[in-house]
């Protein structure tokens, strides 16, 4: 029996790597679509709980596979909720995009007389933010779909890390069906990524929704910016 030279088939052998990675690439795109647009992510759903500081505490919070950073707290959520300014005491605030829940727990957690809104199309994101919010006995976050949330309702606050991936058409769709909801003298905080459109969604912002809304750059931290949107009375 001959041994094979491991370099007579490196052709095939970087076909197969070729392969190997295409199929990975495919496996991450389905993930992130599944994350973004699917109501019932068909990845398994392996529940698992991570431990994270929100609001100053130490949180114990359950997490699983085809929700937006099913494994972690992601440095663009960390940075929105360093740099933003305290929520309102009171009133409708809006967590738009929730994945597991860390902006709306901590919505919750730091203003207890709020009315939380934690919205996606995803729903296991919800169960997810719903368990979440069990655990923390916070009664006052109410996890739905963007169709269940009455629309008569105004938001005090909206805080997002909005889902940029998504293409610019849906996410620019999805900023001017939920920042015109602000109140009078409500404010949205929105972290995105500086290199992929931060700087440029400040002038887009403040040209789409036109007088009546102050748009700028709040703050800046680790490659993110937090964008500040203001509806002036």
């Amino acid at each position: 029996m001959s041994v094979k030279d491991p370099q007579a088939k490196d052709s095939q052998g970087l076909a197969r790597t070729g392969t190997g990675s295409q199929t990975v690439k495919q496996e991450k795109q389905t993930a992130r679509q599944e994350q973004y647009f699917t109501a019932s992510p068909n990845s398994p759903d392996a529940r698992r709980t991570i431990h994270v500081q929100l609001a100053g505490r130490e949180v114990a919070a359950e997490v699983s596979h085809g929700v937006f950073s099913g494994n972690r707290l992601d440095l663009g959520t960390s940075v929105l909720l360093r740099r933003a300014p305290a929520p309102p005491e009171h009133g409708d605030l809006l967590d738009l995009g929730c994945g597991w829940g860390p902006i709306a727990l901590t919505l919750g957690l730091r203003s207890p007389a709020a009315r939380i809104w934690a919205v996606d199309v995803n729903r296991r994101a919800l169960e997810l933010t719903r368990s979440n919010a069990v655990s923390q006995r916070l009664a006052n976050i109410h996890a739905v779909e963007p169709a269940d949330v009455p629309t008569d309702v105004r938001f005090d606050a909206i805080w997002s890390n909005p889902p940029i991936r998504v293409g610019k058409e849906a996410l620019h769709d999805m900023l001017v069906r939920w920042i015109p909801r602000l109140s009078d003298h409500g404010a949205a905080y929105l972290v995105v990524q500086r290199n992929l459109g931060a700087d440029s969604l400040v002038p887009w912002l403040s040209e789409e929704l036109g007088e009546g809304y102050a748009v700028s750059k709040y703050a800046s931290a680790k490659g993110y910016r937090v964008i500040e949107v203001i509806r002036q009375a």
